[in-house]
């Protein structure tokens, strides 16, 4: 087991603690999640599939997301949720496994329902665990530190996804994603005591559970907000980690150099999480903070849009790095505010209800670029299109501004 500082209270050891295993826990969610959109010119070419397709794919994974982001509160009161967290992570792991073996298409369905799934409950389930630890005074900036996990998968994901597929082939670079996978969902076992601890043997899962979260985040104001802010977020977000490697390689770049840029960019996302988390935990009210992000996400959106075979690599990578600071960089003050506004002992339901928002949103809005590419050949018209929904976000949320907390 991981030791900490002697010098801490047990309060702030168990807090340290719970924040790095989920903070591993989410990059392996985020590598398995990414990794096949980051290799996909590899896996289009060996395969002779079109690009629409990946759009397909991703489209099946946030479906499946959806549904167990919605059902999952009930399996984490019940087993805990670093045991869903496991789950979870062999989850993805099986999900990689299939695509590694896909030549039928098929597989990548299976694959992607799989895969998405296990990414679907790793979020609920780290802000269930965080939720019990993390002091609400710093909760924003707590789950801001835990959540820039996934842009250090991306970013492993950019790297390490052509290197290993330049190495061996794309299938390979699947598998060893995979094998990473389980080999850290038994690292978590030693800690399953004292972070199960509040599990609920005796909860049960019903159908109506589906529509009881639905209804736990629809009724709410607050939630219902975080819930269609989240819609937009996330939609922006799966284009563009799932089209953006794809995108520079149309423009002609080679997969290895895209997948660098995509890296590079995907750092910015890493301190624009904390500093977000840092400014909602008491120096602005955390729906400005989401708001002013939502307008910078749609106007970087437009820009991506622009790109040409012409553009300097500098001024596409300034035009990305405005995406990571703000479509990758809003999770931890959206989730903070979430597990704040939940119902007692319901926070991974809540979070689960409104993170399926946004798993309709990561389903619409690749989808919708997915046709949108086909019926224009432009990769740049769904970057536009996709930038909408933030843009409606960030009026609504900033044109009712609530004081700043003091």
């Amino acid at each position: 087991m991981m030791r900490l500082p002697g010098g801490l209270g047990t309060a702030h050891r168990l807090l340290l603690l719970a924040l790095g295993a989920m903070f591993v826990q989410q990059t392996f969610a985020a590598i398995g999640r990414s990794l096949p959109s980051v290799i996909a010119p590899a896996i289009m070419a060996d395969l002779a599939l079109d690009h629409a397709w990946l759009g397909v794919y991703v489209g099946i994974a946030a479906a499946a997301s959806l549904g167990f982001q919605l059902g999952c509160g009930s399996f984490i009161l019940r087993y805990g949720a670093l045991r869903m967290s496991q789950a979870a992570l062999v989850m993805l792991a099986i999900g990689l496994v299939a695509a590694a073996m896909a030549g039928p298409v098929w597989l990548f369905a299976v694959s992607a329902i799989i895969g998405g799934g296990g990414a679907a409950v790793s979020t609920p389930a780290s802000s269930h665990l965080l939720g019990r630890y993390a002091p609400p005074r710093i909760a924003p900036l707590v789950f801001s530190l835990k959540q820039t996990a996934v842009p250090v998968g991306l970013l492993l994901s950019g790297i390490l996804g052509p290197l290993v597929t330049g190495l061996t082939d794309w299938r390979g670079a699947l598998l060893a994603a995979a094998l990473g996978c389980l080999a850290f969902t038994l690292m978590l076992q030693p800690l399953r005591r004292e972070f199960d601890a509040d599990r609920q043997p005796g909860q049960r899962f019903r159908m109506s559970d589906f529509a009881t979260t639905i209804s736990a985040v629809t009724r709410d104001r607050d939630l219902r907000a975080l819930s269609i802010a989240c819609f937009a977020f996330n939609g922006l977000q799966t284009v563009f980690t799932s089209y953006f490697v794809t995108y520079l390689v149309a423009l002609g770049y080679g997969l290895a150099a895209a997948g660098l840029v995509f890296s590079i960019v995907m750092v910015i996302a890493v301190p624009c999480r904390i500093l977000w988390g840092w400014v909602g935990s008491g120096r602005a009210a955390p729906r400005v903070v989401m708001g002013g992000l939502a307008l910078g996400m749609a106007a970087s959106s437009v820009l991506a849009g622009l790109f040409t075979a012409g553009w300097p690599v500098l001024l596409i990578g300034l035009v990305a790095a405005g995406l990571s600071a703000t479509a990758m960089s809003w999770h931890g003050v959206l989730l903070s505010e979430t597990a704040r506004l939940a119902p007692a002992g319901n926070r991974g339901a809540a979070t689960g209800g409104v993170l399926s928002f946004g798993q309709l949103g990561g389903l619409l809005l690749p989808l919708a670029y997915a046709l949108l590419l086909s019926l224009t050949g432009s990769f740049g018209a769904g970057f536009i299109a996709c930038g909408v929904p933030a843009l409606w976000v960030g009026w609504e949320l900033l044109r009712r501004r609530p004081p700043t907390p003091g």
